[in-house]
């Protein structure tokens, strides 16, 4: 590892269960690891909440800030951050870490600020930022010209999606000032795996961002996910992914990480079953850009029978992560 004195500065963007991984991943290197989450989750119990109080969703901050707990000596956490009822007619399906957050934004009037107080009560070491102080809503635009507004939409219609020309945000917002100060301060910067529409384009897409990256010196690590997604992804191989990215942010990646690991055959099954494949490697095998490692957990994620959102099956190892960001850095 290289000998710089202090720990390098790690921006992580995108949100969810891929961030988690991320993070899990960095927390055991010698980094400052600040995270920027969409607000513009609108389904589960993050929207319940989200329609009746009227603060920015917490779902994904939730997942960030458990993820920055110690998992051997601070499970309990973890669990009480994750924690998703069963049962309780007003409380059945809601997230424990989610109804915390809420309280103290109600206490606060201020995301940042109530994520601030939790990192605080809980002893985290690290940063969970909103990439906007505004609230602010998904606008999914399709290529028949049509258009809808509500990140939940993705899912409504989950046998017959339609194409996805781009994503947008409503009303127009900015980024904010400590998550622009985090990008233009980092050593490196990387974005996902996690639902490209949903948490990735959603981060990318606030005002802002191109130009705090152009100001940045970091170098830029995307993370591509395992599977495509029927309602989002279907079809868009490897390089489509990437060429998206590239335009959110107004510049190349430096690298992007590409999975090797081979799925078990009840796995594409069970994947295909929803029209979600592997994501094609089309990618040029003498770039020396594209970092192809194996990645992939052995481990099946079952979702809680009370959790309405969509879920991955199979993840990313944090371990195989770990080695693979330790080894970036020494790059840096």
């Amino acid at each position: 590892m290289s000998k710089k004195k202090k720990p390098y500065n790690v921006v992580v963007m995108g949100g969810g269960t891929g961030t988690f991984g991320v993070i899990t991943a960095l927390k055991e290197l010698p980094v400052t690891i600040t995270t920027l989450i969409a607000v513009s989750d609108s389904g589960g119990s993050t929207g319940r909440i989200r329609d009746e109080f009227g603060f920015q969703p917490v779902g994904d901050l939730r997942q960030s800030l458990a993820a920055l707990a110690e998992s051997e000596h601070e499970n309990w956490i973890q669990n009480i951050l994750l924690y998703r009822f069963n049962k309780g007619s007003g409380l059945k399906g809601h997230n424990l870490g989610n109804l915390i957050l809420t309280a103290l934004q109600d206490m606060t009037s201020s995301t940042t600020e109530s994520l601030g107080i939790a990192s605080r009560i809980f002893r985290l070491s690290g940063t969970v930022l909103p990439v906007t102080d505004e609230n602010v809503n998904l606008k999914i635009h399709y290529t028949d010209g049509t258009s809808e507004v509500g990140e939940h939409i993705l899912d409504e219609n989950p046998k017959h999606p339609k194409t996805i020309k781009k994503v947008t945000l409503v009303p127009n917002c900015s980024l904010s000032s400590q998550a622009q100060q985090a990008i233009e301060s980092a050593d490196l910067i990387i974005i996902g795996p996690g639902d490209y529409y949903a948490s990735i384009m959603a981060t990318l897409m606030v005002d802002g961002v191109q130009t705090a990256f152009k100001t940045s010196s970091a170098k830029v690590l995307y993370v591509l996910n395992l599977m495509t997604r029927k309602t989002q992804t279907h079809g868009m191989s490897a390089t489509v992914h990437q060429k998206g990215i590239e335009a959110a942010i107004g510049q190349p990646v430096d690298w992007m990480l590409v999975n090797t690991d081979v799925f078990s055959s009840e796995i594409l099954a069970r994947y295909a079953a929803e029209k979600e494949y592997p994501v094609l490697d089309d990618t040029d095998v003498h770039n020396t850009h594209m970092l192809k490692k194996p990645l992939a957990s052995t481990t099946v994620v079952e979702k809680s029978e009370h959790d309405t959102a969509h879920r991955s099956l199979i993840r990313h190892d944090s371990a195989k992560l770990q080695h693979v960001l330790e080894n970036i850095l020494e790059k840096l």
